[in-house]
């Protein structure tokens, strides 16, 4: 049997105290890691009291650059190959996920996805595919990989929130229709913001969409 990496990465308590009714799950782009995404956190603590907040270093070394971290190469990056990387890589995030809600004391259906990036794809291949869904998928920047599948593959079908930036230089803002029509297809509630004069990062007020999109789906 074939020993999956443990993921390790920063976390943050809830900021109410006392232990976790939630568990929102911050997955990072290609050449960062967990410490550059759980940053969120403090800007949704107020909306989200009760939720625990974790962001694990993705488990391979960034083949693009000299630091950082990946969940899976880019450096093909053709459909064929970004679906077989999520695909490798989804089973050691749902290893980490199954680990970190057992840890809280926490049912799946408490679990929230978010990603930027790389990450909002893996948050997408997963979180559709996961036994039982997570209650939200808010993704950054990202693209939805396998699209032609989804339907065919998709488990549940969570609330999913996509933000993009209409200057994107990184993941075309065309990836934004291109998700959104591929989700709806599937049956998956989406809801998606196209950011004015945006590049590839995260503004005010796509971190305003995403906090209070969580707290609806959180409760």
């Amino acid at each position: 049997m074939t020993t999956l990496p443990r993921l390790t990465g920063p976390s943050l308590p809830p900021a109410a105290g006392g232990p976790a009714r939630a568990l929102v799950v911050l997955l990072h782009g290609v050449g960062a890691d967990g410490d550059d995404l759980i940053e969120l956190a403090p800007h949704w603590a107020d909306r989200l009291p009760h939720a625990a907040f974790l962001s694990p270093h993705a488990p391979f070394p960034c083949d693009l650059a000299p630091y950082g971290r990946q969940w899976f190469s880019l450096q093909d990056r053709s459909p064929a190959a970004l679906l077989a990387g999520a695909r490798m890589a989804a089973p050691i995030l749902d290893d980490v996920l199954d680990s970190e809600l057992a840890a809280r004391g926490l049912g799946p259906d408490r679990l929230a996805l978010v990603g930027f990036s790389q990450g909002c794809m893996m948050a997408l291949h997963c979180g559709l595919r996961r036994a039982v869904p997570p209650a939200a998928i808010v993704g950054y920047s990202g693209a939805l990989v396998g699209a032609e599948r989804l339907s065919a593959e998709a488990v549940g079908r969570p609330p999913v929130l996509l933000v993009h930036g209409d200057l994107d230089q990184v993941v075309p803002f065309a990836a934004l229709a291109q998700a959104e029509t591929a989700l709806r297809a599937a049956g998956v509630p989406v809801e998606t913001h196209a950011c004015p004069d945006l590049d590839h990062t995260i503004d005010a007020d796509g971190l305003d969409l995403g906090g209070a999109f969580l707290a609806r789906a959180l409760g």
